[in-house]
C-alpha cells in the first residue's frame, strides 16, 4: 500500500478524508453530544459535514491538473485465497462531482437543521433527541460518501446498505409518533422492505459480475465484459443491468418500487431535503452513470430503463396534482423529475443526468426546507390560536394554509424561485437542464419524448397549484392568519439555495458545457453537447401553458373554506384516482401484502409454528411423561412387587443361559 500511496497526487490523498470527517462529527456527539448544549451537536454536525465540501472542492481542483483522476487505496479489506478486495476511492470527475452535491447541499441541510429541529424536538416533546438527529445525519453524509467514492462494487454495496439505513432511522426518527402511534414507525419499515427488495437485485447483480469475472473492480469488469463476446451474446450483461434497473427502481423510487419515498414524508422536513436532494434517491442515477461502459453493451436494457423512467416521470406528475400535503406533492415531483435523470443516463446521456441531479438537489432542497419554513410558520399560528381556542389542524394540509405570502414574505419568494426552477421557467436552472433532457430523450425516442413533455405540463399545473393553495388569497383557517416568518437561521440557507437554483444553470450552459466536459474525461458520453432552440421553445410554451391552467384553475376565484371541495374533483374518477394515488398501495397490499400476512400468519405461525414445531415439541413431552408414568408404577414400594421383579429377571436370566 505504501509504493501506492507515494505516487498518488498530494492532493487525492486527502479523499479518505470526506468519509473520516464525517464520521468524526458523529463520534463528538455521540460521546459529548447531550453537553454541548443549545445547538452544540447541529454546529459539530454542520462543521464535519462542510469540511468534507472542502476536501471535495480541493479534490476537484486537483482534477484539472489530472483531469483522468486516481485510484486512492487505503486498506485491504478482504483477502480469500487469491481474491483481495482493497477498500480504495476513485477520485474521477464523477465521483468527485457526487461528493460535491452531497456534501455541498448536505452542508446548507445541515445548517438548516440546526435551528428547525431545536423547534421539532420541542414541539414533539423530547429535547433529548437533538443530538441523536445529529449523529444519523453525519452518518447519512458518511455512508453517501462511501457510496460515490468507492472504487468498486463491493465498497459500492456497503455505502448502498448504510444510506437504507441511514433512511430507516431518519424517516422513523419520531417512531412513536404518526397515526395511531404506529404510522411513523410503518413508514420507516415500508422505506426498508421495498428497498431491501431493489438491494436483492443488486446483489444478485454482483454475484454474477464475480462470477463471470471474477472481480467487483470497475476498470476489469468493465473491460472484461467489452472483450467477452460470448457474456454479451448470452445474455449475461442485460440480465446484469436489468438487476441493477431493479436496485435503481428501489433506490431512486422508480415503477413499481416508488411508493416508499412519498411515505417517507413521515421524517422531520431536513430529513425529506437530504433523502430527496443530496444522498439517497440520487444513488440509482449515479450506479447507472457509473456501469455506463456495462449498459451500452445491452441496448434493450438502455431502452428499458428509458421507458421505466418516462413512465414513471409522468405517473407521478398525474399523483403530485391531487395531494394536498405540501411535502407529499415534493415527493412525488421528486420521484417525476428522478424519472428524467434515469431516462436520460438510461441512454447513455450522462452529463443531461447529471445537470439535473445537480440542479434538482438545488431546487428540491430549496422546496423541501421551504415547506418546512411554512409547516414551522403554520405550527406558530397554531400555538398562537390554540390559546383563544382549542386548534386542531394539520400545518401540513395546504387546505389549511392560503394568505402566507404576506405572513412569510422570505419564504414566500424562495418557494416561488424553486417552483419556477422546478416547472422549467427560463433562464432559471431547470430550464437548461430539463431542456437538455428532452433534447437527447428526443434524438433516441420520439414516443419518450412527448411523454416526458406531457410530464413537464403537469410539473407546471401542481408547481402553481401549489403556490396558490398555499400563499395566495386570504387565510382560510386561524392558523394561517396567525402564521409567522421565521428567524435567520432558517431563511438564510432557503435564500443561499434560491440563488443556486437561479444561477445552477451555468454549470451547463449551452455553447459552454463545461460539465460535459468535464464528465467527458472520466465517462463515456452517448450524447452530443447541443442546443435546440425549437425544443426549447415548445418546452417553454408547454411550460407556460400548465402555469396558465393552472391559475385559471386556482388562481381566478377564491378557494374558499378548508372544507371546500378541489376545482380538480370536476374531472370524477380521474380526480379520485390522482387523489388516491391510483390505488397502488391497495393494489400492492391485496397481491402482495395480505398473502404474505395469511402465508406468515396462518400457515407459517399457526401450522408450522403451533402445530409442527409447537405440537411436535409437546406430543415429545407427553411422551416422556406418559413414559415416565409407566415406568414410575415400578416403583411402587412394595418388597413384594420387588422381590416379584427380581424373581422375573432370574427366571429371564436362566431362560437365557439354558438356550445358549
Amino acid at each position: 500500500m505504501t509504493g501506492q500511496l507515494s505516487s498518488v497526487n498530494p492532493f487525492f490523498t486527502l479523499a479518505p478524508w470526506v468519509i473520516y470527517l464525517p464520521a468524526l462529527g458523529l463520534l463528538v456527539n455521540l460521546l459529548v453530544g447531550k453537553r454541548l448544549g443549545r445547538w452544540g451537536a447541529g454546529i459539530v454536525a454542520s462543521l464535519a459535514a462542510f469540511s468534507a465540501f472542502v476536501v471535495s472542492l480541493i479534490l476537484a481542483f486537483a482534477l484539472g491538473g489530472s483531469p483522468q483522476g486516481q485510484i486512492v487505496p487505503v486498506t485491504e479489506w478482504m483477502q480469500i485465497g487469491d481474491f483481495v478486495v482493497n477498500w480504495a476511492l476513485k477520485v474521477d470527475t464523477l465521483s468527485v462531482t457526487m461528493m460535491l452535491v452531497v456534501s455541498g447541499v448536505g452542508t446548507i441541510i445541515h445548517v438548516y437543521a440546526t435551528g428547525y429541529m431545536d423547534h421539532d424536538v420541542h414541539h414533539q416533546g423530547d429535547p433529548q433527541r437533538y443530538s441523536r438527529f445529529f449523529i444519523y445525519f453525519n452518518l447519512f453524509i458518511l455512508c453517501m460518501m462511501v457510496l460515490v467514492s468507492a472504487d468498486n462494487y463491493l465498497m459500492l454495496f456497503a455505502g448502498w446498505e448504510g444510506v437504507g439505513l441511514c433512511s430507516y432511522l431518519l424517516i422513523g426518527f419520531w417512531f412513536e409518533k404518526g397515526k395511531n402511534g404506529l404510522g411513523n414507525a410503518r413508514a420507516a419499515k415500508k422505506a426498508f422492505v421495498v428497498n431491501r427488495i431493489g438491494d436483492f437485485g443488486l446483489l444478485i447483480a454482483l454475484f454474477i459480475i464475480f462470477w463471470y469475472f471474477g472481480s467487483f473492480d470497475y476498470q476489469t469488469v468493465f473491460m472484461e465484459a467489452s472483450q467477452s463476446a460470448s457474456v454479451i451474446s448470452g445474455g449475461v450483461i442485460l440480465t446484469i443491468c436489468l438487476l441493477m434497473l431493479l436496485a435503481v427502481a428501489g433506490k431512486s423510487a422508480q415503477l413499481p418500487l416508488y411508493v416508499w419515498l412519498p411515505d417517507a414524508m413521515a421524517g422531520p422536513t431536513p430529513v425529506s431535503a437530504l433523502i430527496h436532494a443530496a444522498t439517497m434517491v440520487t444513488a440509482g442515477v449515479y450506479l447507472i452513470a457509473r456501469s455506463t461502459p456495462l449498459f451500452i453493451l445491452a441496448p434493450v436494457a438502455q431502452e428499458t430503463v428509458l421507458w421505466v423512467g418516462a413512465l414513471t416521470a409522468l405517473f407521478a406528475a398525474t399523483i403530485a396534482l391531487g395531494q394536498n400535503d405540501i411535502k407529499k406533492v415534493l415527493a412525488y415531483s421528486t420521484v417525476s423529475q428522478l424519472g428524467y435523470m434515469v431516462a436520460a443516463v438510461g441512454i447513455g446521456a450522462v452529463s443531461a443526468a447529471m445537470f439535473h441531479l445537480i440542479t434538482h438537489a438545488f431546487f428540491k432542497a430549496l422546496l423541501f426546507l421551504a415547506a418546512g419554513s411554512v409547516i414551522l410558520g403554520m405550527e406558530k399560528g397554531i400555538e398562537e390560536a390554540h390559546e383563544q381556542t382549542d386548534l386542531k389542524i394539520d400545518p401540513q394540509d395546504m387546505r389549511n394554509m392560503g394568505g402566507l405570502a404576506s405572513r412569510m414574505p422570505v419564504t414566500f419568494w424562495v418557494f416561488l424561485i424553486g417552483g419556477l426552477v422546478l416547472s422549467g421557467v427560463p433562464p432559471l436552472a431547470g430550464f437548461f437542464s430539463k431542456d437538455e433532457i428532452l433534447l437527447q430523450v428526443s434524438h433516441h425516442s420520439l414516443a419518450a419524448y412527448i411523454v416526458l413533455l406531457a410530464g413537464a405540463f403537469l410539473t407546471a399545473f401542481y408547481v402553481c397549484r401549489q403556490l396558490l393553495m398555499v400563499f395566495s388569497g386570504r387565510p382560510r383557517t386561524q392558523a394561517a392568519a396567525m402564521a409567522e416568518e421565521n428567524p435567520k437561521i432558517i431563511t438564510v440557507p432557503l435564500m443561499v439555495l434560491a440563488g443556486l437554483s437561479v444561477l445552477g444553470g451555468l454549470i451547463n450552459f449551452p455553447s459552454l458545457e463545461w460539465l460535459h466536459h468535464w464528465l467527458s474525461e472520466t465517462v463515456w458520453m452517448g450524447e452530443t453537447a447541443a442546443f435546440s432552440w425549437l425544443l426549447a421553445g415548445l418546452s417553454v410554451l408547454v411550460v407556460l401553458i400548465g402555469l396558465f391552467v393552472g391559475w385559471l384553475v386556482y388562481g381566478s376565484r377564491s378557494l374558499g373554506s378548508p372544507d371546500r371541495a378541489d376545482p380538480l374533483t370536476t374531472l370524477g374518477w380521474i380526480y379520485q384516482g390522482m387523489d388516491r394515488k391510483w390505488w397502488v398501495d391497495e393494489i400492492y397490499t391485496q397481491l402482495f401484502i395480505r398473502p404474505f400476512r395469511f402465508f406468515s400468519c396462518e400457515i407459517l405461525a399457526v401450522w408450522q409454528d403451533q402445530e409442527v414445531i409447537d405440537g411436535g415439541v409437546n406430543d415429545l413431552g407427553l411422551f416422556f411423561s406418559s413414559l415416565s408414568r409407566a415406568w414410575s408404577k415400578l416403583q411402587d414400594g412394595f418388597i413384594r412387587t420387588y422381590g416379584l421383579m427380581m424373581l422375573f429377571g432370574l427366571t429371564l436370566m436362566l431362560a437365557l443361559i439354558l438356550l445358549r
